[in-house]
């Protein structure tokens, strides 16, 4: 009983990664934790899709929707999991509960009809993202230059400093007389700092890159020497900032080799992000939500194909003042 299950969750998981929704039963047969195909597309004829593997009462599962899904399961990397002759038995009850559903015209409820549109809207955007990228494909010497520009050519320095964080003008300038005075940082933050991140570690950020900070706080810690303090308050968006730098040193830039592909990853998604808003601006979008005019003009990321947004290259992990409240 055990082995539908986990079939199932995996088919699940791999349909919800190409952009189907899925139910949260994954104990429930894979026919039904994930929507089928659109009526049309799942009773096409085995000559539009290729070699029949199965039919179902005369309907033909084909060659093509076997390796389709094979492909969705081995991309989850869960192929170990199952084999062909599971996910044979899997397209073929789902074709039992299509038929079963067409024989009780489910497909028009209002609710399954919003799921098909759904699904079918999503599989589309995803073709048409993936045959925009294959026209147009970031090459080799594109994303060679990219590093060029971002990293390989930099002379970077990372940082290591402590802030204290809190509202007002007034009481940074109080902080800062106390420094003054021989009081302790690690002391002051603990006591003072509104950042939840490092007022417990007396306000210590660990290594950073300027440009993993806000702005003010950046500039600030670039001019400090080490061991130095601020002696104003340094204002941000999240409040006054007293800053130690305790130390700096040369960053070397992580190889080509290291980054290439998240440099590829980003300039796709800037590709696409452009495509996506070259077509809207062309497009007649008409809302009906109270969605704010300007982020309505923001055009809909799913249907890229780039794996995730861009990020910096060797980012280490920890909490900031860009990330305080």
């Amino acid at each position: 009983m055990k082995k539908p299950s986990l079939l199932a969750a995996a088919i699940a998981a791999a349909l919800a990664a190409a952009g189907c929704e899925q139910q949260p039963d994954a104990a429930k047969p894979a026919a039904s934790a994930a929507p089928a195909a659109p009526a049309s597309q799942a009773a096409a004829p085995a000559a539009n899709l290729g070699e029949t593997v199965a039919t179902v009462n005369g309907k033909a599962i084909s060659k093509a929707e076997l390796a389709s899904l094979t492909e969705e399961i081995a991309a989850r990397g869960m192929a170990d999991r199952v084999t062909q002759t599971q996910l044979l038995d899997e397209l073929i009850k789902r074709e039992l509960l299509r038929q079963e559903a067409e024989a009780q015209h489910l497909e028009n409820t209002q609710d399954t009809a919003a799921r098909l549109a759904n699904i079918h809207r999503a599989v589309l955007a995803h073709a048409a993202g993936q045959a925009y990228v294959k026209a147009n494909p970031i090459t080799d010497d594109m994303v060679k230059q990219e590093y060029d520009r971002q990293i390989g050519g930099s002379k970077a320095t990372e940082f290591k400093a402590r802030h204290i964080l809190v509202k007002t003008e007034q009481e940074a300038k109080d902080i800062i007389k106390k420094l003054q005075a021989g009081a302790k940082f690690d002391e002051l933050a603990k006591k003072h700092s509104g950042d939840p991140g490092s007022a417990a570690k007396g306000g210590d950020l660990g290594w950073f890159m300027p440009q993993q900070m806000v702005g003010p706080f950046s500039e600030a810690v670039i001019k400090l020497e080490n061991g130095k303090f601020t002696t104003e308050p340094v204002k941000s968006d999240y409040g006054f900032h007293v800053i130690l730098r305790e130390d700096s040193r040369a960053k070397t830039p992580p190889p080509f080799e290291a980054v290439k592909d998240q440099l590829r990853d980003s300039l796709q998604n800037t590709v696409m992000q452009k495509h996506l808003e070259e077509l809207q601006s062309k497009a007649k979008v008409v809302r009906n939500d109270a969605k704010p005019a300007e982020e309505a003009a923001q055009p809909a990321a799913e249907a890229a194909p780039a794996k995730e947004a861009e990020k910096p290259a060797a980012a280490p992990e920890h909490d900031h003042p860009a990330e305080a409240h």
